[in-house]
């Protein structure tokens, strides 16, 4: 099966961002793709929060959502939207957090998937950096199991890919592929990115696909961000198969195999052999 990682460098135009995400998707699917993934913060990459809260829609209002669902039933293609920045359904205890949403989206158009981002990105970085998402979104509270192309994919959000309890778990429920898509940063992107992505892929015995945010992303409100880019496919053995660098927008087509995960998981089955253990 032949997958396609869509890199881009989303600003804070949702209307602009839909155009390039739009041809960057029509591009992977004429070069054959049966999945096409693209990263975290699709519709909008922005550190303001007034900016978000004038422009992100709730689900059923989202243009690009809705335009990626028209444009799948066009190319009979499934497209993993890697998140989307949502204002939530509801007002619920008066929680006004927006939400950053992975949608599944079949080859008929309908949403065949939602996973909404676990774990929060609440750090502070050595470069003066800081970043608070718990301020901003509701975390989710479900893993999620879907399927694509004939293949189990687990999904996750970015900075999930730090708590390999998740990827674990994915597994053993009949993942094949793990998708992170991801706006990391660019210091822990150059220190944890690979490694990281390396080890979920060795720790499951499963294909990990990583479309990824790249460069500095248009600003006319708040910070620019810059991101770290290398969308990369990872194989169930641990080897990088496609790494797009960070030359910003484009796509990178990989080949699964899955008689790969078949022959990882037959060489080391720790998936079947983990034991209970008291903590310390």
């Amino acid at each position: 099966m032949r997958a396609a990682l869509v890199q881009l460098t989303s600003g804070d135009d949702p209307g602009a961002n839909l155009e390039v995400t739009e041809a960057l998707v029509r591009e992977a699917a004429a070069g054959g793709a049966a999945l096409i993934l693209t990263p975290e913060c699709t519709n909008m990459m922005s550190s303001s929060r007034e900016r978000q809260r004038e422009f992100l829609r709730p689900e059923a209002e989202d243009a690009t959502l809705a335009r990626m669902r028209e444009v799948a039933a066009e190319l009979g293609a499934s497209v993993l939207l890697g998140s989307l920045l949502l204002k939530a359904d509801d007002d619920a205890d008066d929680d006004e957090r927006f939400v950053n949403r992975s949608f599944l989206i079949g080859p008929d158009g309908g949403i065949a998937a939602r996973y909404d981002k676990i774990h929060m990105f609440d750090v502070s970085l050595k470069d003066g950096e800081s970043y608070r998402e718990s301020a901003a979104f509701r975390p989710g509270d479900r893993a999620v199991l879907t399927e694509a192309a004939g293949l189990r994919l687990g999904l996750s959000i970015c900075y999930d890919l730090r708590f390999p309890r998740l990827y674990r778990s994915l597994a053993q429920a009949g993942a094949e592929v793990l998708t992170v898509p991801a706006a990391f940063t660019v210091p822990t992107g150059e220190a944890h990115w690979h490694v990281l992505l390396r080890a979920r892929a060795i720790e499951c015995g499963a294909y990990v696909l990583a479309p990824a945010q790249s460069g500095t992303h248009p600003a006319t409100a708040g910070k620019p961000r810059r991101t770290y880019g290398h969308s990369l496919a990872v194989g169930p053995w641990g080897e990088i198969i496609a790494d797009a660098g960070d030359d910003g927008p484009g796509v990178t087509f990989v080949e699964i195999k899955r008689d790969e995960i078949a022959r990882a998981r037959e060489m080391v089955p720790s998936l079947r052999h983990d034991r209970d253990f008291s903590a310390p």
